[in-house]
């Protein structure tokens, strides 16, 4: 491994008397860094689905944008999970900096030279090396997460900086009536969101610490008195594992950690499948402007910041540590409301946008949970991995087939096809978390 990537190395032991205040504090700042910095992300992750409009005024057609749009999802589910590994061996400061500045600037190239968006397949370069970048942000993250936060707190700062999906997500449309506002240009969509990413990566570089050890700290279990539950903590689990060690031992033979990403395939073919096509939907088919869209947008990611909360904690309040249930209960209504946004006539914005809003309410929190889950069966020095591996099926199985099928599908069958494909795959996600449900408890059964 390249030594500038390395995990930082042990400082000197804080005096005992100072372990709690330091604690306290630097849990804090690592948070918010990490919250920035994944914002950031998306910030120039999303921003391609509101260009969408302008490439179709250019007579690029749906199928040619969905291929194109593909590369970052291609790029993103491979990158996390071959990434996520790294990141488990590398320092998370370092980590997330750099593949978000890095990303920003494939973004701003995409926006200011004129080559980049007059062919197919230069945007899908362009957009195949942004989803690379982008997939060392949440195995960084998670990588931070783990070492600060213990497995009994873990769900509820998880779902807590989750929520920064919706903080950059949302951001998207309103930086892109900004970025107009100010350039005259609808490229702006690309490198003003590009400038907005860097310095966010930058506050980000200010705050990330990598572990507690790091930082002179002792181990979070230590700290806390809290040890995981899923498997058999030792002092062993301190050290940094073999790239080896990590998918055999731990990731590839894990069977539930394949239930959860196979379901997570499902669940990101509905969230993409909604999001991606949002703009391009809601003008042709009920008639919103480019301004109207991008409010749409906006409200769709906002609405997943209490929806995210509520369902981390119904997992951990009201089904005592278990995901799959709450999961299952938000995808049901998810289902309702795909439905209702599909059969409301043109004509009634207000529903429009309430449909929307309330897709965005349920699908973040399913998300949430089994990226927690993948954190919470493996020992916290394989996390990016286990996260990597449920991302590798969210990315290539579910946001890739929203990509690419979806634009084909609406191409040749109309939109009615395209809200055939998000039902089923509102019901394939419910029953693989079923499956993954009925396995947890016997699991649970047999070792109790």
């Amino acid at each position: 491994m390249n030594n500038f990537l390395s995990p930082a190395r042990h400082q000197e032991s804080i005096a005992s008397q100072d372990v709690d205040t330091t604690y306290k504090h630097l849990r804090r700042q690592v948070f918010l860094g990490i919250f920035i910095g994944y914002a950031g992300y998306y910030l120039v992750r999303k921003n391609f689905s509101l260009a969408i409009p302008h490439l179709v005024e250019e007579g690029f057609t749906k199928s040619e944008l969905g291929f194109a749009l593909s590369g970052v999802s291609i790029a993103y589910g491979i990158s996390k999970f071959l990434m996520g590994n790294l990141s488990d061996r590398s320092d998370a400061r370092k980590f997330i900096t750099f593949g978000l500045i890095f990303s920003a600037l494939t973004m701003i190239l995409m926006g200011t030279v004129p080559a980049a968006t007059a062919t197919i397949p230069a945007m899908f370069i362009l957009l195949f090396i942004n989803g690379w970048f982008q997939g060392m942000g949440w195995p960084s993250s998670g990588r931070v997460i783990v070492h600060w936060f213990s497995v009994s707190e873990r769900g509820t700062w998880a779902a807590t900086w989750n929520l920064a999906h919706n903080v950059g997500g949302g951001l998207v449309g309103p930086l892109a009536i900004m970025g107009m506002a100010l350039f005259a240009d609808w490229h702006s969509v690309f490198y003003f969101a590009g400038l907005m990413a860097i310095v966010t990566a930058l506050v980000s570089w200010l705050m990330v610490r990598d572990t507690p050890q790091s930082c002179g700290l002792p181990p979070i279990e230590e700290y806390t008195g809290d040890y995981p539950h899923a498997f058999a903590y030792n002092d062993s689990h301190e050290r940094e594992f073999s790239a080896s060690e990590i998918f055999f031992k731990y990731v590839l033979n894990n069977r539930l950690l394949w239930y959860i990403a196979i379901a997570n395939a499902f669940v990101y073919l509905v969230r993409y499948g909604v999001l991606d096509w949002a703009p391009a939907y809601l003008d042709e088919a009920k008639g919103f402007s480019m301004t109207d869209s991008s409010w749409a947008y906006f409200l769709y990611e906002f609405a997943g910041i209490p929806g995210t909360l509520l369902c981390g904690y119904l997992s951990d309040r009201f089904f005592r540590g278990r995901r799959a249930p709450a999961s299952l209960v938000y995808l049901v209504a998810v289902l309702a409301a795909v439905v209702v946004y599909w059969k409301n006539p043109p004509g009634n914005p207000l529903v429009d946008n309430l449909a929307l809003i309330t897709i965005g309410f349920l699908i973040y929190g399913p998300v949430m949970l089994i990226g927690v889950h993948a954190l919470d069966l493996v020992p916290k020095k394989a996390a990016g991995t286990a996260a990597g591996l449920t991302g590798l099926f969210g990315y290539l199985g579910g946001a890739l087939f929203a990509n690419i099928a979806m634009g084909f599908i609406v191409d040749r069958y109309g939109w009615d096809g395209g809200f055939h494909v998000l039902i089923a795959a509102c019901i394939g996600a419910m029953v693989m978390l079923s499956i993954s449900w009925i396995e947890e408890v016997k699991t649970h059964r047999s070792i109790t």
